[in-house]
């Protein structure tokens, strides 16, 4: 890390700061086609959540 420069991380910086803004961009962009897609995906995670947590509880009783 001795060779880390100011210059290195100013650049990170604004390397992060455009990265994050293209994402959230990307992400607005196609929120339409997300909700037609994947509009019941929340109902999988939370079922795939239950049943690792039953799962646990489970291990741990027996």
């Amino acid at each position: 890390m001795e060779n880390v420069t100011t210059g290195h991380w100013i650049f990170a910086g604004i390397f992060f700061i455009a990265f994050i803004a293209y994402l959230v961009w990307g992400y607005r962009k196609d929120l339409k086609l997300h909700k037609l897609h994947y509009g019941n995906a929340i109902y999988v995670m939370v079922a795939i959540i239950v049943i690792l947590f039953s799962f646990y509880v489970f291990k741990k009783v027996f």
